[in-house]
């Protein structure tokens, strides 16, 4: 059963360094299954994009502001940001990041940069050293979303460089590469564009959002949550769509069952970006590695779709539930937040940045009370 949970922190202003700030005002219309709570964790983040936390709890939030990254410091840990700050500006569309071994990385489009040791150094930040500077220039589905794996690799994904094209081996794919950007490998192929992964645990088989293609009308063809199982499998796009719909142009000749199906289709144009596995243990036993999704939302569809945090529940490799965990973004088709990413926290909480109203938010849980006996 799903409740509306009406924010009581509206009046809530995260404390930054660059301008006064607001709350967003959304919190109120949306909506969370019993006993989860939402409140604002930073705002004054504009265009926050992916998350990542550093080692020492700082939180990183990518963003396409005037290309900034931004650090969200909560120094008592009451689950409140008391500062937003500047750690890198004038990069080229800087929405992809991740934390390794002290250093946050920085996916800008042709570049993967590294500020070396950055939380002892959030006041002066250092100059962004270059990890790699060879990927793909084209700004058409070149923001990133990185991550390191399992395995110590930093994992990026190359988009095609338009809404549906071949352009051969060079796009379309997640590649990895050594902390130094050296040995780089393709790890799959037939992604039009991923903006989101993980590594399930158990299996540390990467999953990942993909975007589906755009102008075959309002319902097709579907985003998609994929598995990879083997090195170089090959998604379908732009041959064949969701697993079972070929391309009307590029699908001549081609047959859907040589390309590797989606474990879920997550709905036409919702754009499905941040993924992660929750390994928390605040929310039930159900959502215990389920995989939480950010849906951006449409933005070519007569009635809009997506808007939404969801969460996958799985059995395995399979998915046995796909349900809103927050909703309400959108209403009358009216819009107030675009979720990108989601972050588990070490308290099992979890954070979701919306580029839309520059924030990132906190959600928790506690057990409802149950309801008192009546009285005899």
């Amino acid at each position: 059963m799903r409740r509306m949970w009406r924010a009581g922190l509206l009046a809530f202003c995260t404390i930054t360094a660059m301008s006064a700030c607001a709350a967003p005002a959304n919190l109120a219309q949306l909506t969370l299954p019993a006993g989860f709570r939402i409140d604002v964790f930073a705002a004054g983040v504009p265009n926050a994009r992916e998350l990542a936390l550093g080692a020492n709890g700082t939180v990183f939030a990518g963003s396409d502001d005037e290309g900034k990254v931004y650090a969200l410091v909560d120094a008592n840990h009451d689950g409140r940001a008391e500062r937003v700050a500047v750690v890198a500006s004038g990069l080229q569309m800087p929405t992809g990041i991740a934390f390794h071994d002290g250093d946050l990385y920085i996916g800008a489009v042709s570049r993967v940069l590294r500020l070396r040791g950055i939380e002892a150094h959030l006041d002066n930040p250092p100059k962004p050293e270059i990890v790699t500077d060879t990927l793909p220039t084209e700004t058409s589905h070149g923001w990133k979303f990185i991550a390191f794996g399992p395995d110590g690799r930093l994992y990026v994904p190359i988009g095609a460089p338009c809404n549906i094209c071949d352009r051969g081996s060079g796009f379309a794919k997640i590649v990895s590469m050594k902390a130094d950007g050296s040995d780089r490998q393709d790890v799959a192929f037939g992604i039009r564009n991923s903006v989101g992964f993980d590594w399930q645990p158990g299996t540390n088989e990467l999953w990942f959002t993909d975007n589906g293609r755009d102008m075959l009308g309002d319902d097709l063809p579907s985003d998609e949550l994929n598995r990879v199982t083997r090195a170089g499998e090959h998604f379908g796009y732009p041959y064949c769509h969701q697993g079972d719909t070929l391309d009307a142009d590029f699908g001549k000749g081609k047959s859907c069952k040589d390309y590797t199906p989606p474990v879920l289709k997550l709905g036409a144009h919702v754009a499905a970006l941040g993924m992660r596995f929750y390994t928390g243990t605040m929310f039930p036993p159900q959502y215990r590695n389920a995989a939480i999704i950010a849906q951006h939302g449409s933005w070519n569809r007569s009635r809009k779709s997506g808007y939404r945090v969801m969460a996958a529940h799985l059995d395995g490799d399979r998915v046995v539930g796909y349900e809103p965990l927050i909703d309400g973004f959108m209403r009358n088709e009216k819009v107030s937040g675009r979720p990108a990413d989601v972050l588990v926290m070490p308290d099992g909480s979890l954070l979701v940045s919306d580029d839309l109203a520059g924030a990132v938010y906190r959600v928790t849980y506690a057990a409802p009370q149950a309801a008192s006996q009546s009285q005899r």
